[in-house]
C-alpha cells in the first residue's frame, strides 16, 4: 500500500497556509461588496435626490400656473365689476336722459305760458310757480341749461338756425335764442337752437 501518511501537523500547517493565502481574496471580496453597497445607497439616494426635485419642479410650476390663473380670473372679475358699473350708470343715465328730453317741451310751454301777456294774474302767478318747482327738479337731477344769448357761438353745445348780419356785433355771437339747450351733467341732451351774427 502505497498510500502516502500524512502527518496530522503538516496536514494542519497547510490548512493555515491556504487560509492566509485565501484570506486577502476574502476581504478583497468584501471591501468590493461594501463599496458597491455604499455606491448603491449613494445612487439609490442621488435618485430618490433627484425624484424630489423633479417633485419640487413640477410643484413649482403647478403653483405658478395657479397664480397665473388667479391672477387673470381677479382681473377679469375687476373688469367685469367696472365694465357693469358703467353700463348700469349708462343706463340709468340713458334712462333720466330720455325722461328730461321727453319733459323739455313742457318746460318750453311752461316757459311760452309764463311770457305769454295775461290779464289774469293768479293764473300767471300759477304758472311761473309750477315752471320755478320744474326748474328744481331739473336741477336736483344734474340738468343745466346751457347759456347761449350773447355768447360766443359753439357748435358743441349751440345749433345755428341762422345767421344774419347785425350792427354792433361782431360774426360768431348768438343774437337770439329760439330754444333752449340743456346738458345732463355736462353731456348735452338737446342743443340750444340760435341765430348767430355774421
Amino acid at each position: 500500500m502505497n498510500e502516502e501518511i500524512k502527518n496530522p501537523a503538516q496536514e494542519a500547517e497547510q490548512e493555515t497556509v491556504q487560509d492566509t493565502v485565501e484570506t486577502p481574496a476574502a476581504e478583497e471580496t468584501a471591501e468590493e461588496t461594501a463599496a458597491e453597497g455604499k455606491e448603491t445607497k449613494k445612487a439609490k439616494k442621488n435618485a430618490r435626490a433627484d425624484a424630489l426635485a423633479a417633485e419640487l419642479e413640477a410643484a413649482k410650476a403647478e403653483t405658478a400656473k395657479t397664480k397665473d390663473l388667479f391672477l387673470r380670473t381677479a382681473a377679469e372679475y375687476d373688469n367685469y365689476r367696472k365694465r357693469t358699473t358703467k353700463e348700469r350708470e349708462a343706463a340709468f343715465g340713458n334712462g333720466v336722459s330720455h325722461a328730461v328730453e321727453k319733459l323739455l317741451p313742457v318746460i318750453d310751454t311752461l316757459e311760452m305760458a309764463a311770457a305769454a301777456a295775461t290779464a289774469d294774474e293768479n293764473y300767471k302767478k300759477g304758472v311761473t310757480m309750477t315752471l320755478t318747482k320744474a326748474y328744481a327738479v331739473l336741477k336736483e337731477m344734474g340738468v343745466e341749461e346751457i347759456p347761449a344769448q350773447d355768447q360766443p357761438f359753439d357748435p358743441n353745445v349751440h345749433s345755428a338756425m341762422m345767421q344774419q348780419p347785425t350792427e354792433g356785433v361782431e360774426p360768431g355771437i348768438v343774437v337770439q335764442v329760439f330754444q333752449k339747450g340743456y346738458t345732463l351733467n355736462g353731456r348735452v341732451i338737446r342743443h340750444a337752437m340760435v341765430v348767430v351774427s355774421a
